[in-house]
C-alpha cells in the first residue's frame, strides 16, 4: 500500500501566478503625480525572485509571457518589456546558484545591475522606435526597486517557507 504525501512544491505555481498578477496590478495602479516616475518595476522584481527561487519551474518563457502581458496593459511597444524581462530571467537562471548564496547586500547589488540592464533594454527599444529624450527620472525605478529588493526577497521567502511547513 502506498501512502501519497503532498509534495512541498505543490501550489508553487499558483503562488507564482498570483504574485505576477499582483505585480501587474501594481504596475498599472494610479499613483500621485510625484510618485509616478519612481514606481518600482514590480514585475521585474518578481521575475528575478522566481527565477532565483524556482529555476526549474519559472523560466525565460514565463518571463516573456509576463512581459507581453505588461506591454498589453501599459500600451507600450509589444515585446519591449518581454525582451527586457526574458533577458534578466536568463541572467538570473544562468547564475542562480551563485546569486542565491550571496549575502543580501550582494544580492541587492546584483538585482541593481539586472534592473539597470532591463531599463537599458527599454531605453534602447524606445530609441529604436523613435521615442525622443531621456529624462533623468527614467532611472528612478532601478533605484526604488533596488531599495525594495531585501523586503521583497524576505517577504516572498517567508511566504514560501510558511507554505512548505504547513
Amino acid at each position: 500500500m502506498r501512502i501519497y504525501r503532498k509534495r512541498s512544491g505543490d501550489g508553487e505555481g499558483l503562488r507564482v501566478f498570483l504574485s505576477l498578477l499582483l505585480a501587474l496590478a501594481l504596475a498599472i495602479v494610479p499613483l500621485p503625480e510625484w510618485a509616478t516616475d519612481a514606481r518600482p518595476d514590480w514585475l521585474a522584481l518578481m521575475v528575478i525572485y522566481w527565477s532565483l527561487a524556482l529555476p526549474r519551474k519559472f523560466g525565460i518563457g514565463s518571463a516573456w509571457t509576463a512581459g507581453l502581458a505588461l506591454d498589453a496593459l501599459t500600451g507600450t511597444l509589444l515585446g519591449q518589456h518581454a525582451l527586457g524581462l526574458s533577458l534578466i530571467a536568463f541572467i538570473s537562471l544562468k547564475f542562480h546558484l551563485r546569486i542565491r548564496v550571496f549575502p543580501i547586500w550582494q544580492q541587492t547589488m546584483t538585482v541593481f545591475m539586472m534592473l539597470a540592464i532591463n531599463q537599458f533594454v527599454l531605453f534602447w527599444v524606445d530609441g529604436l522606435a523613435g521615442a525622443a529624450g531621456m529624462p533623468p527620472t527614467r532611472w528612478l525605478p532601478v533605484v526604488t526597486g533596488t531599495l525594495l529588493w531585501p523586503l521583497i526577497a524576505q517577504l516572498l521567502g517567508a511566504v514560501r517557507s510558511r507554505r512548505r511547513g504547513a
